[in-house]
């Protein structure tokens, strides 16, 4: 696949080295020396200074020929004006990153697709999103929605009180006749080594464990993880930037209380008009006294948005030391993903990785609808819409030649999820949700086509 990045900063360098490991033709652009000379250096990619909202840059880089146009610059004005040129020169698909949130809400009715715009993505708006996921499912450490919750993702480590630890998943699925779930990833302890579970794999304390559960397998899951449903009401959130507004605004409407701290002291003036029904509180959060005096260990959740990511996460310590149920950090360097649970931090959410996620389904092939990344683990997360051509319409799951290291988390029919075992028989129109580690990934699209 041809594709041209417009924008060398952190989410688009991020999306070309994901895309140059996966062998894809890029063509990255930018106006800034520094920032291609270290892509350059680091990746097998093809760079180009410039200006890529010049139509003979444009064209230098062979955008006629392009599958994938996609503009991830600081600039909404730029990437929104790219997406423009570029389709009208040929490419075949476009996306923009924007700023704007308001863009997201009325895309129907400004009709983007007409100027040229496939796509529109926020990684603020989408950071904003999986907060609010996380705190809907206060226990667990990562979830994902599929078809507006037919089917959730849900992540955990599992602790002693689980009522199938030291039980394989075929013993458990004895146990528990009728419970509406299925073990999709797991990361032992102490290990890096991402597996998909088969019905002999067996549960231990510890285990890092995603799985995919129906609405109403997910208290269910509650149950028999040992995990008790939070009530989150009172929220404390560190840092008044995009994510923090956004999230502050989105809270608010569903009737949290929350309180919002702000280092800068014009910016928490502009929040306290913008946002009435938040306390905006001007300060600097990582200062203990003030978070105490702000009553931190009353709060449910803690959520550090700050644009540092170490400050992030040691205000995020000293909230858990506080006993705060719920904390959430955001981090910039991925490397920070394989410490959260040892060092105590129950989720990190990172706005490449939320961005380059979104952005990566439309590079697969096969009709893919939704797609995440598995934090820490090197395992995607896939909806396929089942085509009548595809392989598998008509098959029971147990006649597929499905291989070892991917599996069938669920299946959304007319718009219900279900957890699809052997004999189910899957039909065109089904949205089918695939776990696969990443040398599996070429034969599972086939079968999707």
């Amino acid at each position: 696949m041809k594709i041209i990045i417009a924008g060398a900063g952190e989410v688009g360098f991020h999306l070309a080295k994901l895309l140059s490991y996966e062998s894809q033709d890029i063509t990255l652009i930018d106006i800034n020396r520094e920032n291609l000379l270290y892509a350059d250096t680091h990746l097998d990619i093809r760079t180009m200074r410039g200006d890529a909202t010049s139509i003979a840059v444009l064209k230098d880089a062979q955008v006629k020929d392009v599958d994938l146009v996609i503009g991830v610059t600081s600039s909404e004005t730029t990437n929104i004006t790219v997406c423009v040129l570029a389709k009208q020169l040929g490419a075949r698909r476009t996306i923009a990153r924007i700023a704007n949130t308001e863009f997201l809400d009325n895309k129907e009715e400004i009709g983007f697709v007409q100027f040229g715009i496939d796509e529109l993505i926020s990684p603020e708006a989408l950071a904003a999103r999986e907060i609010e996921l996380l705190l809907n499912q206060s226990a667990f450490n990562d979830s994902y929605e599929f078809e507006n919750g037919a089917l959730t993702m849900l992540g955990l480590v599992l602790s002693d009180s689980a009522a199938f630890v030291g039980k394989s998943v075929k013993e458990t699925a004895k146990i528990f006749p009728g419970i509406h779930f299925m073990p999709i990833a797991m990361q032992r302890k102490g290990t890096q080594e991402t597996l998909i579970p088969r019905g002999n794999t067996v549960f231990r304390e510890g285990d890092q464990v995603y799985f995919i559960t129906t609405k109403g397998g997910v208290n269910d899951l509650y149950k028999l993880t040992g995990k008790v449903r939070q009530e989150i009401k009172n929220v404390m959130i560190l840092g008044g930037s995009k994510i923090g507004r956004k999230t502050t605004y989105d809270l608010c409407k569903k009737k949290l209380n929350v309180k919002l701290i702000e280092s800068d002291k014009k910016t928490a003036f502009d929040l306290a008009d913008e946002l009435p029904k938040a306390l905006i509180i001007h300060g600097d959060g990582r200062n203990v006294e003030l978070l105490e005096e702000e009553s931190i260990q009353d709060m449910d959740a803690f959520i550090a948005v700050s644009g540092n990511s170490e400050t992030n996460i040691m205000t995020c310590l000293v909230a858990k030391s506080k006993n705060v149920k719920r904390t959430i950090a955001l981090v910039e360097n991925m490397d920070y993903f394989q410490l959260s649970h040892s060092i105590g931090i129950d989720t990190l959410i990172n706005k490449k990785l939320l961005a380059a996620n979104n952005i990566f389904r439309y590079i697969r092939k096969g009709e893919v609808v939704a797609m995440t990344r598995l934090n820490n683990m090197d395992a995607e997360l896939l909806e396929f819409i089942v085509k009548p051509s595809s392989k598998v319409a008509n098959k029971k799951i147990i006649d597929l030649d499905f291989p070892r290291s991917a599996i069938i988390g669920g299946i959304v029919r007319d718009g219900i999820g279900q957890i699809a075992l052997g004999e189910f028989k899957i039909r065109a129109g089904d949205r089918a949700v695939i776990c696969c580690l990443p040398h599996a990934l070429g034969k599972i699209e086939k079968m999707f086509l």
